[in-house]
């Protein structure tokens, strides 16, 4: 079985359609049916399930295509190792983030590639965004985006978002508690505070002051010590053992997460397999 075929395979088990998994890889429909009877055919076995609204997996599909993701990322780290590719990645993600995600998947990489220089910087949406475009990094995950014409946005999941702050108890009630309070913010470009100015406007709600803080940690630590109110992830109130927070009303509870790049740019197989590796172990990005 070679390479090329395992990558069909993989594609349109994660587009769950060969004719998305086509234009992924530049073919045409009828070479990846092709491609995919053919891998059908040597296991003796049905790999997926057919329907109106594209393919499934069966149970041994499952089982075949963790063993090519397997298969593909030892084929990619031999590749950059052989062909002595730049060992270098460029990275950016949100500061509310900050290289925590990142974490399990760099130690990999670092293992295999002792050279490896990281570059990761945190920041807005805007200011992440601003960085691909300027070529200062070159991979990104955001919350949110600007629909920059110039810049390839692949949606990979979502947040969930809550209200944080001091004396919040089941019997809170949410236009009351977040009336005239100050709000806590990473930054004056922040998305968060975007969506909780909203908040405010459309409830008809008056707003305290805006207090930037800077850093995830010492926002937890004001918000509960109560110096004010901060809108941030379910993952972030977890984090920190916040047990206690209001739900965001349903029009603002999730917000997008988006994997960036600039448009037709050409990943290098480090920046594959840190793809792989974070999709496989972040608990943020869902479905890649």
């Amino acid at each position: 079985m070679d390479i090329e075929n395992m990558k069909a395979f993989v594609s349109v088990a994660e587009l769950k359609s060969i004719s998305a998994a086509a234009i992924k890889l530049n073919h045409l429909q009828s070479n990846m049916t092709a491609k995919i009877k053919k891998i059908e055919t040597h296991y003796h076995q049905q790999l997926f399930i057919r329907n109106s609204k594209g393919v499934k997996l069966t149970k041994e599909g499952e089982k075949l295509y963790h063993q090519y993701k397997k298969i593909l990322f030892v084929w990619e780290e031999t590749e950059n190792i052989m062909k002595k590719h730049d060992e270098k990645l460029r990275i950016g993600t949100m500061i509310s983030v900050g290289g925590t995600q990142f974490s399990s998947a760099l130690n990999k990489l670092y293992h295999t590639y002792p050279d490896l220089s990281v570059t990761l910087k945190t920041g807005s949406t805007e200011y992440i965004e601003n960085q691909v475009l300027l070529g200062k990094i070159d991979v990104a995950y955001t919350i949110g985006s600007l629909n920059n014409k110039k810049i390839s946005y692949q949606k990979v999941g979502y947040e969930e978002l809550v209200i944080i702050g001091q004396g919040i108890d089941q019997y809170t009630r949410f236009d009351d508690y977040i009336n005239g309070k100050n709000v806590l913010v990473l930054s004056d470009k922040c998305l968060y505070l975007t969506l909780l100015c909203h908040i405010f406007e459309d409830s008809n709600i008056q707003q305290g002051e805006i207090i930037e803080v800077g850093d995830p940690e010492s926002l937890v630590q004001f918000a509960l010590m109560g110096m004010g109110i901060s809108l941030v992830s379910k993952r972030i109130a977890d984090r920190y053992n916040i047990h206690h927070y209001l739900e965001v009303p349903s029009p603002y509870r999730y917000v997008d997460l988006y994997f960036i790049t600039r448009l037709n740019h050409k990943f290098t197989p480090i920046e594959k397999q840190f793809i792989e590796l974070n999709n496989s172990l972040s608990d943020i990005i869902e479905g890649m």
